[in-house]
């Protein structure tokens, strides 16, 4: 099986009001200024967010023993509602043990994936010119979360009590990342569904089972 290659993608240049080139990624030294903050100039730069998912999704597609439906109804998988959807596609392995992913295109641009039961990841979180992220790192973040899903490196969890929290990790080869929010802040239904399916469960989601010559 040959291991996940990002598509080659062309240089985008943008410039800002005076035609200097932006260097999104590294634009400010300490604090970005006042006027930054809920300013989107580019949001084109995230195009190339769409060509990646894309890619990850026929990798899986070819390299996986899974399902795959391309459908904007996959959409209301979404815990939260999410403008400006324009396409969708649910990737689930034949295995019930393993966390389901579904990638949501937007016209921002920009990519929510859904894993597991619990959790939406944005790519980009925030598009703003003040947090100044380039398309390249949102990349590099939707590849090493959808892979650590797929080798069974992700966990999540409902806490208990009349409050409970919710909260996934994920393990990647160099480190790890984690989050905790309030289950309140996700319908209730969903909250059910997810102590139903992940009820018994105390170590990560399966790892992907493999797509053979056969399958």
């Amino acid at each position: 099986m040959t291991s996940y290659q990002r598509p080659s993608i062309d240089a985008l240049v943008f410039r800002d009001a005076d035609g200097q080139i932006i260097e999104y990624g590294d634009r400010w030294s300490g604090s970005p200024p006042d006027d930054t903050y809920s300013v989107v100039t580019h949001p084109d730069r995230f195009a190339p967010l769409h060509i990646v998912a894309d890619a990850l999704i026929a990798y899986l597609r070819d390299s996986c023993d899974v399902e795959v439906v391309d459908d904007m109804g996959a959409a209301s998988d979404l815990l939260h509602s999410t403008p400006g959807v324009i396409r969708a596609v649910r990737v689930r392995a034949v295995d019930p043990a393993c966390a389901a992913l579904t990638f949501v295109f937007t016209d921002y641009p920009a990519v929510v994936v859904h894993a597991g039961v619990l959790h939406d990841f944005r790519y980009p979180v925030c598009g703003c010119d003040a947090c100044d992220s380039d398309w390249a790192t949102e990349a590099d973040r939707l590849e090493r979360d959808v892979l650590a899903v797929v080798a069974g490196r992700y966990r999540e969890a409902v806490g208990r009590g009349r409050r409970p929290s919710i909260g996934y990790s994920l393990t990647y080869p160099d480190g790890a990342s984690s989050g905790l929010s309030r289950a309140r802040d996700i319908p209730a239904e969903g909250v059910k569904a997810a102590r139903s399916a992940l009820r018994g469960r105390s170590a990560e989601w399966a790892a992907w089972p493999r797509r053979t010559s056969t399958s």
